[in-house]
């Protein structure tokens, strides 16, 4: 009788994986995330598990991909095998060793005048023109993510004290914060519940024109459409960059920034600080009036011999 231990496929791992990962709290996206990019590997290295793992792994990394998407995979392909060498499935993780790789946050310059452009497109006559509209003021005036934002439930906003909370629940982090809203992101939040029917009692704010959850990347198809209309390639993201990048050169101050956007340390924060600082360099190097106290220089039109 053979005392060779059984090695599960994969699939059965990652099953079991994803039931860890929800008892501990993750989100619904969170989840997605893990299963969309366990199940990629798999697909496009079928034969890795469980004995050629490492080979596959560092084909799988080595492939001409954007710094982002190669910190995503090592993220979460690195927490699944740390899962599987707990649990004596596999020797080793595969990806010890590897380290993350620099990205740089895409900073985004849109005009006012833009800005005011899109926020006008969206017809505030029909339910999701009154949406998309509460959602790009809620996204421009604190710099939420859109996961979170679409997560938010009527009891998370207090008109009267003009504030929104994000629950645990739905933060990245997973990590309570308030944020202030102003009036005008307020009203437009009211005129967008005002227009609730009564049983959309356990709806999200920024729901389907159904009742329903708003898928993020139906939001981020509308955005990206009305951006087209004004001539620019924007992702719904960008609003959240945009409203950061404004707070600060708007006087307010990093440590402000970071609870606002809710990052667990200032490195997020000060790169939009080094940024601003970059800019406004930029600006000072062009306006500043010592430009036209300092002596012009001597045009030479011609070399002697």
């Amino acid at each position: 009788m053979s005392n060779t231990k059984r090695v599960p496929g994969w699939q059965e791992v990652l099953a079991e994986f994803l039931l860890h990962k929800r008892a501990e709290g993750a989100a619904d996206q969170t989840i997605l995330d893990y299963q969309k990019r366990v199940t990629h590997f798999f697909k496009e290295y079928p034969e890795s598990w469980p004995d050629n793992l490492k080979p596959n792994i560092m084909a799988h990394m080595s492939e001409e991909i954007k710094p982002a998407t190669y910190n995503l995979r090592l993220v979460y392909l690195r927490s699944f095998f740390n899962y599987c060498v707990e649990n004596n499935i596999i020797a080793e993780n595969p990806l010890n060793g590897f380290k993350r790789r620099k990205t740089d946050i895409k900073f985004v310059n849109v005009e006012t005048d833009i800005l005011r452009q899109i926020l006008y497109l969206p017809n505030r006559k029909t339910f999701t023109g009154l949406r998309d509209y509460a959602l790009m003021m809620l996204a421009l005036d604190v710099a939420i993510r859109p996961s979170e934002a679409l997560g938010l439930l009527p009891e998370n906003i207090n008109l009267k004290n003009l504030t929104v909370t994000v629950p645990a629940e739905i933060a990245k982090n997973r990590e309570t914060r308030i944020l202030p809203i102003k009036p005008q992101t307020a009203k437009a939040i009211k005129q967008l519940l005002d227009a609730r029917p009564d049983d959309w009692y356990d709806a999200p704010v920024f729901c389907s024109q159904y009742g329903t959850k708003l898928n993020e990347s139906s939001w981020y198809r509308r955005f990206k459409n009305y951006c087209r209309q004004v001539g620019l390639d924007l992702r719904a993201y960008d609003l959240r960059h945009i409203s950061a990048t404004e707070f600060l050169r708007g006087g307010g101050n990093m440590y402000s920034l970071k609870f606002m956007l809710g990052h667990s340390t200032l490195f997020m924060a000060d790169k939009y600080v080094h940024f601003v600082e970059a800019d406004i360099r930029e600006q000072h190097d062009k306006a500043s009036v010592i430009n036209k106290l300092s002596p012009k220089k001597t045009c030479v039109r011609k070399i002697k011999k």
